[in-house]
């Protein structure tokens, strides 16, 4: 892998992460579209990938650090009583949104694993994605709910949704959002619920790899460049946050359907591509 592959791979995973757009999806399609020689199957390609998802989930813990802060504070009590009552009760919500994801995940690691190497089915499954935040739009649409504060049961109903990005072209902070919308939650608080249970869960999935990678040749050899893609995926995730958190705040009618026709064309035109060979 080159300095050039290396710098877009940050700026195309920091992006799609929190896009809803599935970054898995992207990182498999684009390469291959565009004929990069990179042998993603190959023992120096997981030391990188690792790396980026630690620079985008520090892109998210930075943006969110308040929160964070706050959520630390109320878990030890050091915070007013009101103050420690609500970041105990959010916290309590990012637990029960992240437990179906780590029992499914779990069950279907092994099972699913042979799709995660395959651009024809990402391309597919990112058409899937197109019509997931479509419904998630239009059921939403159904819904009038008064009070949009996310209970435990929104909650476990977003982890379970959330489970659909088990599938490589799923997004996962799509799916959430979809899960928030179907329970009557506005966009934005969608968006952030998602982002905040999807920082952990980032960084768990990375740090689950690194005690394989330290005594790795590749890991050394690649860390330079390894490092410099984190911090880009890192700035780039940051930013994207800024930008979503915003754009969701201001659409809050149709914010999903941009992503979910993108996901359509892309996807349906690399399915084209990849099946012609071009």
């Amino acid at each position: 892998m080159n300095f050039v592959h290396a710098v877009l791979f940050a700026i195309l995973q920091g992006a799609t992460e929190l896009f809803p757009v599935s970054s898995l999806g992207h990182a498999v399609i684009v390469p291959t579209l565009l004929h990069w020689h990179i042998d993603q199957s190959g023992s120096g390609f997981l030391p990188f990938l690792v790396m980026l998802h630690l620079g985008t989930a520090c892109g998210l813990l930075l943006f969110f650090a308040s929160d964070w802060l706050a959520i630390a504070r109320g878990a030890l009590g050091r915070g007013y009583a009101a103050e420690n009552s609500a970041a105990r009760d959010l916290l309590l919500k990012l637990i029960v949104a992240t437990i179906p994801a780590v029992i499914i995940g779990a069950v279907l690691k092994k099972p699913i694993s042979h799709l995660f190497g395959s651009p024809i089915i990402a391309s597919l499954f990112l058409v899937a994605n197109a019509g997931l935040l479509l419904l998630g739009e239009r059921l939403r649409g159904r819904i009038l709910r008064t009070e949009a504060s996310i209970t435990l049961r929104d909650a476990l109903i977003i982890g379970l949704y959330q489970c659909l990005a088990f599938m490589p072209g799923i997004s996962r902070s799509g799916a959430a959002i979809v899960g928030a919308l179907q329970r009557g939650i506005n966009h934005e608080e969608a968006a952030k619920f998602s982002f905040l249970m999807g920082t952990p869960i980032i960084f768990a999935a990375a740090m689950a790899e690194v005690p394989k990678l330290m005594h790795a040749h590749e890991l050394h050899s690649l860390f330079g460049l390894s490092l410099l893609a984190a911090v880009v995926s890192g700035v780039v995730a940051y930013a994207s946050t800024a930008f979503l958190m915003r754009y969701f705040k201001s659409h809050d009618s149709w914010a999903l359907k941009p992503f979910a026709w993108y996901c359509a064309v892309f996807g349906g035109g690399s399915f084209v591509l990849l099946l012609l060979g071009l």
